[in-house]
């Protein structure tokens, strides 16, 4: 995916209507000669054409933590991210420990790149932040897995409840047996998970084990995640 078109076709996903509107027209050409959707699923998830604001842009996912406030750019950064991760790094992301060692970009997902002055032990203004690079990597390949679709005037990303800054919540669901990616895209867009109060029998008897949700907070111009807790 390194350079990719649904990587590079601009800074941040929230683009004017027509420019998207003409990647996806080329991308589903590439997609019919290469039979490779790769990039028409990832950018169902950044965004649709059917929705913008009142500047003519897309509205985009829930997930953009960041649109280039301090020179912070979420799909730039997925990009550089694609082109700096190695094997020993996605290692450490999925075999563990964590060791925070990386330096460079990150997408905002982790609870720890919340680095307010008033949650550290110093000044995060001189203080390098670090990441687990592997884990924004393998992020990046899970975003395909939460589309975005128009609801109203509203453009709606799976797995979320909620469009302002107090009251914007991601959930997810945890299972216990072998699945398909097409049984794991149907058990993250469950109408039942993002209710307040999950039905225990009811997602239990789909193989669901736990429920987890992180709030999405924006600090300053930056989102950021809260630690997940436990729902149901």
């Amino acid at each position: 995916m390194i350079d990719h078109p649904a990587f590079t076709f601009a800074k941040n996903p929230a683009v004017p209507v027509m420019q998207f509107t003409k990647l996806a027209s080329d991308l589903i050409l590439q997609s019919s000669i290469e039979n490779d959707q790769r990039g028409l699923e990832f950018l169902a998830a950044f965004g649709s054409d059917a929705i913008t604001d009142e500047k003519g842009l897309i509205q985009d996912t829930a997930l953009r933590t960041m649109s280039g406030a301090g020179h912070q750019h979420f799909l730039k950064f997925m990009n550089d991210i694609a082109k700096n991760t190695n094997a020993s790094q996605l290692g450490e992301a999925l075999f563990g420990p964590w060791a925070y060692s990386d330096t460079g970009p990150s997408l905002r997902f982790d609870p720890e790149d919340d680095r307010r002055y008033a949650l550290r032990w110093k000044n995060p203004s001189s203080d390098a932040s670090t990441s687990v690079r592997g884990a924004n990597r393998l992020a990046i390949e899970g975003l395909p897995m939460f589309p975005t679709a128009p609801k109203g005037s509203l453009l709606e990303t799976t797995g979320f409840k909620g469009h302002k800054s107090n009251n914007t919540y991601w959930t997810w669901p945890i299972w216990d047996a072998e699945i398909n990616l097409d049984t794991i895209k149907s058990l993250l867009s469950l109408q039942e998970i993002t209710k307040l109060k999950p039905n225990a029998t009811v997602i239990k008897s789909i193989g669901i084990t736990a429920i987890f949700r992180s709030q999405r907070i924006t600090v300053g111009k930056f989102r950021n995640f809260t630690p997940a807790i436990q729902v149901a």
